[in-house]
């Protein structure tokens, strides 16, 4: 083969999915959370309000998870034609998801912590103003989840972003309902029990991002239908069977695909690819054909 004709024979590894939408309102939403977080923990620390600083430090917290959305965004795309990267930086966007997802637990854990000190050392509370400042945070939690909320499908990256303003919403509507009962009954209990609430479900949300997005890192999240489906129409012939077979996800829209065929009569690689391509989900596929003249389906190795 003339050595200079082999690059018709390559092809790229870029299977970063770019999401420039997410990416651009990431980069908002992070902007209104610093300015929101920083309203909310001081009104927290002036008018005495547990549920109001926890959500404060939530969204502050959220930050930084909001930050390394934004980043792994910017990574991915910088190193999508690395050759390091041997199948490309698709996966990067599951580990921040990861990542984040991890944040959002410890936030949850600290929201635990600090509301059970409030409830043994209660505090008084100028409710009136803390409820407007919880408003102003929900309102702004909401506009954030609006902009992050289309478009994340399989990006467990955006998706984490959005749990994390989902979650910010979540302990504003608790610390609301916590500062106007405590207003309306007396009840500055309420306060603090709307944190430890509010973390509950935050880290039931975070356990489950941990799992999607761990799925993918370990290569654990290509469903058997996908693989039985791939099998069924390789040995449709009768003569074909697979030795071996790899699927696995290579970004949020692409699977990569390895395949080890035993036949009695060759066929080309690409007869095998052509079968494959039909699921449209498959970007990169590599065949091994190994051409077998006993009887292949028993003990006897080709």
């Amino acid at each position: 083969m003339n050595r200079h004709n082999h690059r018709q024979w390559q092809h790229d590894h870029q299977f970063s999915s770019d999401n420039p939408h997410g990416e651009k309102n990431t980069i908002k939403v992070i902007i209104l959370t610093v300015f929101t977080a920083a309203i909310e923990i001081s009104a927290g620390l002036i008018y005495g309000s547990m549920a109001l600083l926890a959500d404060g430090w939530h969204m502050g917290s959220h930050t930084v998870a909001l930050g390394i959305t934004a980043f792994t965004y910017s990574f991915a795309r910088r190193h999508r034609t690395d050759n390091r990267y041997s199948f490309g930086t698709g996966k990067v966007g599951s580990l921040g998801g990861f990542a984040s997802a991890m944040v959002l637990a410890v936030v949850a854990l600290i929201m635990v912590a600090e509301s059970l000190l409030r409830l043994f050392h209660p505090e008084d509370i100028r409710f009136t103003e803390a409820i407007m400042v919880a408003i102003l945070g929900l309102s702004v939690n909401l506009l954030s989840a609006l902009m992050l909320h289309s478009g994340h499908g399989h990006d467990h990256n955006l998706k984490a972003a959005y749990l994390h303003v989902l979650a910010d919403a979540l302990t504003s509507i608790l610390a609301i309902f916590a500062l106007l009962a405590g207003r309306l009954l007396d009840a500055v209990w309420l306060d603090p029990l709307m944190g430890i609430v509010g973390a509950v479900i935050i880290l039931k949300w975070s356990a489950g991002l941990i799992r999607e997005s761990g799925h993918i890192l370990l290569d654990r999240e290509i469903t058997d239908q996908i693989i039985d489906d791939i099998r069924t129409e390789i040995e449709a012939d009768g003569d074909s069977l697979i030795a071996d077979m790899h699927v696995w996800r290579l970004s949020s829209e692409k699977l990569g695909c390895i395949v080890s065929v035993i036949t009695h009569s060759y066929r080309p690689h690409d007869y095998y690819k052509a079968i494959i391509a039909r699921h449209s989900q498959v970007g990169h596929i590599t065949i091994e054909v190994n051409v077998c003249e006993k009887n292949c389906s028993g003990t006897e190795h080709p």
